[in-house]
Order: structure tokens, then sequence, then C-alpha cells
């Protein structure tokens, strides 16, 4: 934990020197905004009551969107790993959902909903086939090693998936939820950007670069990336708090 901590923070520190040194060479700031500027332009935002109210915009359709996924990721993956008739009807559905380039989605979705919704959508198919790999993969794991056990006490298959599987495999899937969820978040920026949506983070970033106030830009794709950072943190520390309390 010690080692991964230092690790992190020389990674950051190497990632700031970087920045530094391309500053000193670029010497633009419409192409990139020095340090302190950038970070004179982040405590405008958190003074500004707008920002907040993108920032908790983005962060309702991010959760909406994982939260869906989650529950529809682990129900079918469960459905999937009981009846092969599942798996092979899902398969080619995932990995269009998988292919499918999120420009297009976006472009599509706005002709049927709108920029509100657009974002949330979206999020919920790219990350989807995320979480029902991910689920499926760890069932097909844990049902490999204790199948034989169950079916030798002869435990129904909807138990063994609900009460057994599922539980064995759920410090995993919250270890990999955290990268899912800031990918998440990424992707409902990204889609916010392009449906212009207003009220969110992604919208203040297409603001920014509109009216070329650069600093506000860079600061507003700094603060994504650290909440990102921030909550694959949270989910790791919780697995690790499942882990201990299971012991």
């Amino acid at each position: 934990m010690k080692k991964n901590l230092i690790f992190s923070a020389l990674a950051i520190l190497f990632l700031w020197l970087v920045w530094i040194i391309a500053y000193f060479c670029v010497r633009n700031d419409y192409l990139l905004p020095s340090f302190w500027e950038t970070f004179r332009a982040m405590g405008k935002l958190f003074a500004n009551g707008f920002f907040w109210r993108a920032f908790f915009g983005t962060f309702l359709r991010t959760l909406i969107s994982f939260a869906v996924s989650f529950l529809l990721g682990a129900g079918l993956a469960a459905l999937s790993c009981l009846f092969g008739w599942v798996r092979a009807i899902l398969s080619p559905i995932v990995s269009v959902l998988r292919t499918v380039p999120t420009m297009a989605i976006i472009l599509v979705l706005l002709l049927w909903t709108n920029a509100f919704i657009a974002p949330v959508i979206v999020t919920l198919l790219v990350i989807f086939p995320a979480f029902y790999g991910a689920m499926l993969a760890e069932l097909d794991e844990v049902r490999a090693e204790y199948g034989v056990l169950a079916q030798t006490f002869n435990v129904p298959a909807g138990r063994q998936v609900f009460s057994m599987y599922i539980p064995l495999c759920a410090p995993n899937i919250l270890g990999q939820a955290g990268g899912i969820l800031s990918m998440g978040l990424k992707i409902t920026v990204s889609g916010e950007v392009l449906s212009q949506t207003y009220r969110s983070l992604g919208g203040m970033m297409q603001n920014a670069q509109l009216f070329l106030e650069m600093p506000t830009l860079l600061a507003l794709t700094v603060l994504v990336v650290v909440l990102g950072f921030l909550l694959e943190g949270l989910c790791l520390l919780l697995k690790k708090v499942l882990v201990r309390w299971r012991r």
C-alpha cells in the first residue's frame, strides 16, 4: 500500500515537471496554460455556484449510468452463467456494443432524446459490456473451482450463482468497478461535450474552448482526472474493507 502511494506520488510529480517544462518550451498560453494560471482558474471555479451545479449534474449522470450498467451486467452475467442459450444470444450483442463508435451513438441518440439524457445512455452502452464481461469471467472462474462441490451437495443452480458465486467474486468485481466508474466519468463528460449539455462539466469545457479560456479548460480537465483517481481509490478501499470483513 505504501509503495503504491509512493509510486503514485512520483508519477504525479513527474507529470507536473513535464507540464512545467512543456509550458516553458511552448510559451503560448493559448496552446498550454501555465500551472499557476490553471490552478488560479480552478480556484475561480470552486467559488462559482454554476460549477458545482454542473459538477453534480455530471456526477449524477455518471452514477446513474454506472448503477444501471452494474445491475444489468451482474444480472445478465448470472443468467449467462446458468443458461448457455442466454450467453449465446448476448455474445454478439455485447461485441457490437464494444465496437460501435461513441460519437455515432451520441449523434443518433440526440435525434431520439435530448442533450441531458444522451450522455447517460451512451455511457451505459459503453460500460455495460465491461461490467458484463468482467462479471461473467469471474463467475466462470468461481464456477470452475466450486461447481463440482456445489453439484455434489445438490445445491440448486440459482442458489449457486446468487448465494455462492456472486459473493465469492464480489471483491474482484469491486476492484475492477473503480476503473469502469472512472471510464464512465470520462465517457459522460465526452458525451456532454458532443451533446453540448447545459449545466455539465462537458458543457463548461465546450464553452471554455469556444471562448478560448484555456486555463479554465485545462482546470476542468485536471478536475475530471482527479475525480477519476478518487473514484478508483474509493473502490479499491471498499474492496479491502470487504475482504477484511469476510475474514
